[in-house]
C-alpha cells in the first residue's frame, strides 16, 4: 500500500479524482472563465523566486522505480543526466513542475509501484522549495502507444476507435483510461491525437490517428478531450498545428508540411478548434516547419505565428501549451539545445518538455531573463497557466493517491469488460469474396497462424499471433502459431492460414514474399493488418482481408471473435487504402 507521510500536505481521500461512472457536468469540472482560483494563484507565484517560478516550467524524465530507492543503474542514470541520484533530489534541485514516466526510464512497472513513485516525487515537490506539487505525465494514447500495461486496462487505439465511429466509445475509453491514470497519480495524459492522417506513408502518426476526415476527427477528440478530463486528467491534444501528412518522423528528422494555408483550415484546424471548444487543458506543439503558416523555417514549436498567433489568437486557446519533448531532432537542427527552451518561450509556449540537459535548460531561461531577452513577466503567465491547471485538476488540494485507489479502480473486471466491449466494435472485414469468414468453429477447423510479432508497446501482452491463436482455440477451433519460416512447409491440412502484417512497404518485402509464397500453397490465406490498415494495397490479393488496428490483447481477442463469427464485423475504414478500399469501406456479415 502507498503510505502519505509528507509534512504539511494533506492526503487525498479514495476517489478525489472523478472516476468514469461519475455524472456529467456540463462544464466538465471548470469554473467559469477557465480560472479556477486566480488571486490565490498569483499570491502563490508572487513569492516563487526566480529559479522556482523558471522550475515550474519543465518537465523532466526522471530514471527509476522509486522516488528515493531506485536501482544502481538507474541511479547511475540520473547522475550522468542531472547530476543526482534520485529522482525527489531531482525534484529538489530544480523545482520542477512535472515529471514525464517512460517504461525505458523503469518508471512504469506495476500499478501500485507507480502509485508509490507518485506519492514519493509529489513528497519532494511539496518539502522544498515553493512546495507546489507536480504535474506527473505520460504517453498513454493506447493503440501502438501506451507506457502503462497489464494489469491496467489496455483500450483501443485512435484509428480503432476511428473505425468503430462512436464517440460514446471513444469518451468511454478516455474515461476509463484517465479514471486508471489519475489512481497512480499521473493527472496529465499526452492525448488525445489530434493530427488527420492523409498520408499513407506518415511515419511517426498512422494509427495513432482516429483517421483522415477531419470532422470525424474532430468529434472523436472533442469526446476523448471530456473524457479524459471528466476523469480528473488533463487531456493534451496533439500536435498542433498538425502532423498528419508528413514522410518524416519529427523524432530523427525535421519534417516539413507541405499544405496551404487554406488546406490547413480544412484538413488540420478542425481537430484542434474542437479540442479548444471542449475546454482541453493542454495542446502539445509539433516540430515541424509549416511554410504556408510560418516561412521563417523555424519549427512550430519555435513559432510565434503559430503558437501565439494561430493557437492563442485564431483558436482562443487560454490553456497550457506543451512543447513536444526537447530531445527530439526536429526541434534540434537548427538552434543549439541552449536557444531551444527559450524560444519555445518566445513563441508562446508554458512546459518544456524533457530537454536533454536539463541543466542547461534551465540556466539558459534564467540567463534570458536576467539579460532582458524574456521579461519575467511573460515566465509568470506561464507559471500561472501551469498553476491554474494544477488547480483544474484539483492538485492544489490534494496531491496524492493511494493504494486503495489503484486496488479499486486499476484493471477492474468493468473495465476489462468495457475494453472488450469497444473492441467489439473496431475490427474491420475488408474483403471475402469467397464467404470463407466466418469459420465454422463448432466443426473445429484446423488453422494456422503466423506472420508479425511485434513488441507490445507496453511489453505486457502478446506476441500477437500466440495470442491469436489461443483466442481461436478457445472458442472451438484448432489454431496453432508458427514462425514465419516454418508456415508455407506447415500450410498443407489447415482450412487456413491467418498472417499478421505490419506496416507492410512498398515494393518487394519479407511480408509480401511471405504471404505470397502461402497462397502458392493452395490453402486460403487470410491477412491482419495489426497496425497500418495500408497492408492490403501492397500484398498479394487473399481469401480475406481484416484490419485491427493494434496487437495488443484486446485486439487480438476481437479479432478472434469475428473470425469465428462470435461478433459481426463492425469496423469501417477511418483512412482510405490507396488503390484498393475507400474511406468507410468495411463488410458486415
Amino acid at each position: 500500500m502507498v503510505a502519505v507521510t509528507a509534512a504539511g500536505a494533506s492526503s487525498a481521500a479514495v476517489g478525489s479524482h472523478r472516476g468514469p461512472d461519475t455524472p456529467d457536468t456540463p462544464d466538465d469540472a471548470r469554473p467559469p472563465g477557465g480560472r479556477p482560483g486566480r488571486a490565490r494563484l498569483r499570491a502563490l507565484v508572487d513569492r516563487m523566486s526566480l529559479d522556482e517560478k523558471v522550475g515550474q516550467l519543465f518537465v523532466s524524465r526522471a530514471y527509476g522505480h522509486s522516488a528515493t530507492d531506485p536501482d544502481p543503474v538507474d541511479a547511475e542514470q540520473n547522475l550522468a543526466a542531472f547530476g543526482v541520484r534520485t529522482a525527489a533530489e531531482l525534484v529538489s534541485r530544480y523545482h520542477l513542475g512535472g515529471i514525464i514516466y517512460f517504461a525505458w526510464a523503469h518508471n512504469t512497472r506495476a500499478p501500485q509501484q507507480i502509485a508509490a513513485l507518485s506519492v514519493g516525487l509529489q513528497q519532494a515537490a511539496l518539502t522544498t522549495g515553493a512546495r507546489i506539487p507536480l504535474l506527473l505525465s505520460t504517453d498513454q494514447e493506447h493503440g501502438a502507444v501506451a507506457r502503462i500495461g497489464k494489469p491496467a486496462t489496455l483500450l483501443p487505439g485512435a484509428m480503432a476507435l476511428g473505425a468503430a465511429g462512436s464517440t460514446a466509445h471513444a469518451l468511454r475509453a478516455a474515461r476509463i483510461a484517465g479514471s486508471e491514470l489519475a489512481a497512480v497519480g499521473v493527472r496529465q495524459d499526452y492525448a488525445p491525437v489530434a493530427d488527420v492522417n492523409v498520408n499513407p506513408a506518415n511515419p511517426v502518426i498512422g494509427v495513432r490517428s482516429f483517421g483522415s476526415d477531419p470532422h470525424a476527427v474532430a468529434e472523436l477528440v472533442a469526446a476523448q478531450v471530456r473524457g479524459y478530463q471528466r476523469a480528473g486528467v488533463a487531456a493534451t491534444a496533439k500536435h498542433f498545428p498538425g502532423h498528419g501528412d508528413t514522410e518524416t518522423d519529427s523524432h530523427v528528422g525535421l519534417p516539413v508540411m507541405r499544405h496551404t494555408r487554406a488546406a490547413w483550415e480544412e484538413l488540420d484546424e478542425p481537430p484542434f478548434r474542437a479540442a479548444v471548444e471542449a475546454g482541453v487543458d493542454a495542446v502539445m506543439t509539433a516540430h515541424i516547419v509549416f511554410p504556408a503558416l510560418d516561412p521563417s523555417g523555424d519549427p512550430a514549436t519555435l513559432s510565434r505565428p503559430i503558437v501565439t498567433g494561430l493557437l492563442r489568437e485564431r483558436l482562443g486557446f487560454q490553456g497550457v501549451v506543451v512543447t513536444d519533448a526537447l530531445d527530439m531532432a526536429g526541434v534540434r537542427q537548427k538552434y543549439g539545445d541552449d536557444r531551444v527552451p527559450v524560444l519555445a518561450l518566445l513563441a508562446g509556449c508554458d512546459q518544456l518538455l524533457n530537454p536533454p540537459d536539463l541543466g542547461l535548460a534551465h540556466r539558459s531561461v534564467r540567463a534570458a531573463v536576467e539579460s532582458g531577452e524574456l521579461t519575467e513577466a511573460r515566465v509568470e503567465e506561464s507559471v500561472l497557466r501551469i498553476l491554474e491547471l494544477k488547480a483544474r485538476r484539483g492538485l492544489l488540494d490534494e496531491a496524492y493517491t493511494t493504494g486503495r485507489e489503484v486496488d479499486a479502480v486499476v484493471g477492474v473486471r468493468e473495465h476489462l469488460d468495457a475494453a472488450d466491449a469497444i473492441a467489439a466494435a473496431t475490427t474491420t472485414l475488408l474483403a471475402d469474396p469467397g464467404g470463407l469468414v466466418p469459420f465454422d468453429a463448432t466443426a473445429g477447423p484446423r488453422l494456422l497462424v503466423t506472420g508479425a510479432d511485434p513488441v507490445s508497446p507496453t511489453g505486457t501482452t502478446g506476441p500477437p499471433t500466440a495470442v491469436l491463436a489461443r483466442e481461436l482455440t478457445a472458442l472451438g477451433c484448432r489454431a496453432t502459431a508458427v514462425p514465419p519460416a516454418r508456415a508455407a512447409a506447415a500450410a498443407a491440412g489447415h482450412a487456413a492460414v491467418l498472417v499478421c502484417t505490419y506496416n507492410v512497404p512498398e515494393g518487394e518485402s519479407p511480408q509480401r514474399t511471405l504471404v505470397a509464397d502461402l497462397i502458392a500453397t493452395g490453402v486460403p490465406v487470410v491477412s491482419l493488418a495489426v497496425r497500418n490498415p495500408y497492408d492490403s494495397a501492397r500484398l498479394p490479393k487473399c481469401a480475406a482481408e481484416l484490419a485491427t488496428y493494434s496487437w495488443t490483447d484486446v485486439e487480438m481477442r476481437a479479432a478472434a471473435r469475428v473470425l469465428t463469427g462470435a461478433l459481426r464485423p463492425a469496423g469501417r475504414l477511418p483512412v482510405p487504402v490507396p488503390g484498393r478500399y475507400p474511406l468507410g469501406h468495411g463488410l458486415t456479415r
